[in-house]
């Protein structure tokens, strides 16, 4: 199949464009949100292609995958050179976000729709919206294997947030200080994690064929975000063979099974298990191994493009 869909959540798309497709890449001079192209920091096969407005535009399109409002209000239709999603290209909204606001008003942008399939990333973002009487799907997560990278060498706790100041509470940025005060010491990667002063350790700009190699270093992945669809790095930190301790909130509940590492709602739990996996080696190992073998089979990539693949074809027939 020939696949349009924008460079919008790059871990993601990454995986998606390992599939046996051609993927086609809406490209702008500049590289900004609406035509960021082929991404710049990932290894991505030949297949997946820039195309320019004009190109697009002439392009035999199969099915068109639509991540953003705009993308299905206006800007779709621009690059399909007046083609309408749904009516005259196939098409599939993929949700990666779960909804803000009051429970009451969380409507998708693409509710009520006979004309498309939406589809999310999680059961929870499933859970939350309101899609009316859309057709919806599930397709959770899948990514490229890390490998088994952990050595736990380092008796810290690694966590990836970009943004980490400016998310503070979503991402649970002011939570790394209790846990730190707490005996659990902090190395912060991501975006503008410089950021954030002691007792926390700031890394900035983790080249992205680095960041496993630093992440298996610590001996423990923390993952303190409280409102997510399900932050990818803590799925690559448990295919890497680290033990982690999460906040039971949105999926990580479903994410985390109880043998590879502590999920709960109190901070005061978490840090106990962050601090006893520091004291005991053996044991963060042994979880970890746990946790790799978990994320294996529920988060692999091979399910996730045949997840893929079983909707795709749905939609196109």
């Amino acid at each position: 199949m020939r696949i349009l869909l924008w460079h919008v959540h790059g871990s993601w798309t990454t995986a998606f464009v390992q599939g046996d497709h051609t993927y086609l890449l809406p490209v702008l001079p500049g590289r900004g949100p609406d035509g960021r192209g082929r991404a710049r920091t990932w290894q991505w096969p030949e297949n997946a292609v820039e195309v320019t407005p004009s190109q697009a535009a002439e392009e035999d399109v199969d099915v068109v995958i639509l991540q953003r409002p705009h993308e299905l209000d206006r800007l779709a239709r621009y690059w399909l050179g007046g083609r309408v999603p749904g009516r005259d290209v196939p098409a599939v909204y993929l949700e990666h976000n779960a909804p803000q606001g009051r429970i009451a008003e969380m409507r998708h942008p693409a509710a009520d729709r006979r004309d498309l399939v939406l589809c999310h990333v999680t059961h929870f973002n499933a859970l939350f919206w309101d899609a009316g009487f859309t057709s919806t799907r599930v397709i959770e997560h899948g990514i490229i294997d890390p490998g088994a990278r952990y050595t736990g060498e380092l008796p810290r706790a690694a966590a990836v947030i970009n943004e980490a100041r400016r998310r503070m509470r979503v991402t649970g940025t002011d939570l790394l200080d209790g846990f730190g005060r707490g005996g659990v010491p902090i190395d912060l990667f991501g975006m503008d994690a410089g950021a954030i002063g002691p007792p926390v350790t700031g890394i900035d700009d983790v080249p992205q064929h680095r960041l496993h190699d630093e992440m298996a270093r610590r001996r423990v992945y923390l993952h303190p975000i409280r409102w997510t669809s399900l932050g990818l790095s803590l799925i690559e930190a448990m295919q890497l063979g680290m033990p982690v301790v999460a906040l039971a909130t949105t999926e990580a509940p479903e994410a985390v099974p109880a043998q590879a590492g502590v999920v709960s709602t109190r901070v005061d739990v978490l840090a106990a298990a962050a601090r006893e996996f520091l004291r005991d080696p053996g044991l963060a190992r042994e979880t970890g191994r746990e946790a790799r073998r978990a994320a294996l089979e529920r988060y692999g990539l091979q399910r996730f493009l045949h997840d893929w693949d079983e909707l795709l074809e749905e939609v196109v027939a």
